[in-house]
């Protein structure tokens, strides 16, 4: 007789559920493992074997074959250890066979029997909710996996205390969610003195998810105006915090079990890598930009980055959401994300200052910032230069709002956008908005229209840019309460498309 559990095979942020079957007929003695497994699925016989023998339980003399099915699915990662041996224990009448038939299970085996954390508890557990099945996880995983209301999760500590409970000699309490992460300490608006042009395109980048570039000479406050963004930004909503948290279950990074309800805040450094940024490496793991969903992904010294790095973010801005390819598999991530960019007008810094006048000007702004190419420089809904500030500025009070303050507008706006779009599918924010919507929520009145075709003709606005420009005006609409898109509005937000224009 062949005995069955299941378990999941990862694609993305989709968890494919995977048939574990396990057969102990007469022959040569052999632990055999097929389903194209890799290296890591390979070797659980060894580890299973081991934890199995801590519990004093021998394999019998016989053959026993583990087959993954589908067969033409890759397998990948340790969390087959335990429905391996969940189905193996059910096929010597250890355990069950209905019961472990209805189970889901999920996590590494330790030489002793102990359950290892993995990574992905949160999708799996969404795939046994589908199935209607029980999930089996590490107990470290489950407040995790108990995010998904209607699963019901066992989570023990041992190999062990899972017999106990599937026999009945010590029935384990099914799982709690993992408490909600409190907000953090963020840094506030009030401590940036001056920059009001700055903290205004913040606000606009916060209220309608809008990419902006922070363009400024070293010291002028760019990287400390970005670490105050996540002080003005709202919290997810439910769907967002689990969408989100998928993510970062495959990535291994909620920290017991617990659910972020802040946006994610990602900020790589200059060196990382395509694969680092983008998602790929060994498995196809999400990159930043993916870790960035419904949050920001803060790019500072942006030219520095690798050219191919800047240039792979173009379609992943415009379609939210990223395909890694393999040989294998086509693997696909979402990734909606502000992308907030940091950079200094030239490679000393210095270009506009004459106090020190940069020897190369300007060519050396040229240069540096034409490493930004002009598709990509495009995509920017908000420019802005940010100057320095002076000494004697640095001596006042804080007079500025705080982010608080700016929190409630940004609110506010968020949730005019949030009852325009519902029931349009994937737009969430203005920053969503195109075709037919675009032109039904967005579109100025006489004057904002004549300004705005003025300023397409004159200074050659693309396409894309004269939406952006929309949209923008749109969200600066929304933060005024403002039912209609007037040519305030537009004016306000050319004045920050033409800065640095580098239309293509």
């Amino acid at each position: 007789m062949v005995a069955l559990a299941y378990t999941v095979a990862f694609e993305g942020i989709e968890a494919r559920l995977v048939e574990v079957q396990c057969a102990v007929t007469p022959g040569i003695p052999a632990f055999a493992i097929v389903g194209l497994p890799d290296k890591a699925v390979s070797e659980a016989r060894e580890r299973v074997r081991a934890a199995l023998s801590a519990m004093a339980i021998a394999l019998p003399s016989k053959r026993i074959t583990v087959n993954l099915s589908p067969a033409d699915l890759p397998k990948e990662g340790s969390h087959f250890d335990l429905p391996i041996a969940l189905a193996l224990l059910a096929a010597l009448e250890i355990i069950p066979q209905d019961v472990a038939s209805q189970t889901v299970a999920l996590g590494e085996l330790s030489l002793d029997g102990t359950l290892v954390p993995v990574a992905g508890a949160l999708p799996a557990a969404m795939a046994a909710a589908e199935g209607d099945r029980t999930l089996l996880c590490p107990q470290a995983c489950g407040a995790e996996a108990a995010w998904v209301g209607s699963v019901n999760v066992i989570a023990p500590r041992s190999l062990a205390e899972m017999v106990r409970h599937f026999t009945g000699q010590a029935v384990l309490q099914s799982s709690q969610p993992g408490e909600v992460l409190a907000r953090n300490g963020a840094r506030d608006l009030s401590e940036v003195k001056g920059q009001e042009r700055a903290k205004r395109a913040l606000e606009i980048a916060a209220a309608g998810r809008h990419h902006l570039l922070l363009v400024g000479s070293p010291g002028s406050g760019k990287s400390m105006l970005a670490a105050r963004i996540p002080g003005i930004l709202p919290q997810l909503s439910p769907s967002e915090a689990l969408e989100t948290s998928m993510i970062h279950s495959l990535s291994g990074l909620l920290d017991e079990g617990g659910i972020n309800r802040e946006r994610p805040f990602r900020e790589p450094h200059h060196t990382a890598s395509m694969a680092a940024i983008v998602g790929g490496g060994r498995s196809a793991k999400p990159g930043e930009i993916s870790l960035a969903h419904n949050g920001v992904l803060f790019m500072d010294e942006f030219p520095e980055f690798p050219r191919t790095v800047l240039e792979t973010l173009r379609q992943p801005i415009e379609t939210g959401e990223v395909v890694v390819a393999r040989a294998n598999a086509h693997v696909r991530y979402p990734c909606r994300f502000m992308l907030v960019a940091a950079a200094n007008p030239c490679k000393c810094g210095y270009l506009a200052d004459p106090a020190r006048a940069c020897t190369r000007a300007p060519i050396c702004g040229e240069d540096y910032l034409g490493r930004i190419s002009g598709p990509l420089m495009d995509r920017f809904d908000l420019r802005v230069e940010v100057p320095a500030v002076a000494f004697t500025d640095l001596d006042l009070p804080e007079t500025g709002e705080s982010s608080a303050d700016v929190a409630s507008r940004v609110h506010k706006a968020r949730d005019i956008q949030t009852a325009r779009f519902a029931g349009h599918g994937a737009a969430r924010v203005n920053a969503d908005a195109e075709g037919h919507l675009l032109d039904e929520i967005a579109t100025p009145d006489a004057e904002g229209r004549a300004l705005l075709l003025k300023i397409a003709e004159r200074f050659g606005l693309s396409a894309r840019g004269y939406h952006r420009v929309l949209r923008v005006a749109r969200t600066i609409a929304d933060l005024e309460g403002e039912a209609d898109v007037q040519r305030p509005h537009v004016a306000e937000a050319v004045s920050y498309r033409l800065a640095m224009t580098k239309e293509v």
